[in-house]
């Protein structure tokens, strides 16, 4: 469930930092604030247990940003 909101999250802001650059980058930064404070929580459980319950809030934090700079980035690259 948590795996198909993340993809979505990625393509709509992949489209979007595609489309409106400049107005991709508050969504993207309101999704990462979320997903971090998701692993700020999940961190503060003892030992291993806080890594493995941060582990995926990080990961899709990380994937959020990715997409969004890679739409930016193709963008820069198109001739128009």
């Amino acid at each position: 469930m948590i795996i198909v909101a993340v993809v979505a999250v990625c393509a709509v802001l992949l489209v979007l930092a595609f489309v409106l650059p400049r107005f991709s980058r508050r969504p993207q930064r309101g999704t990462q604030r979320t997903l971090g404070a998701g692993a700020r929580a999940g961190g503060k459980a003892p030992g291993l247990l806080g890594r493995i319950l941060q582990k995926p809030f990080s990961s899709s934090s990380r994937a959020v940003g990715r997409s969004g700079s890679a739409g930016r980035r193709a963008r820069g690259h198109m001739p128009f």
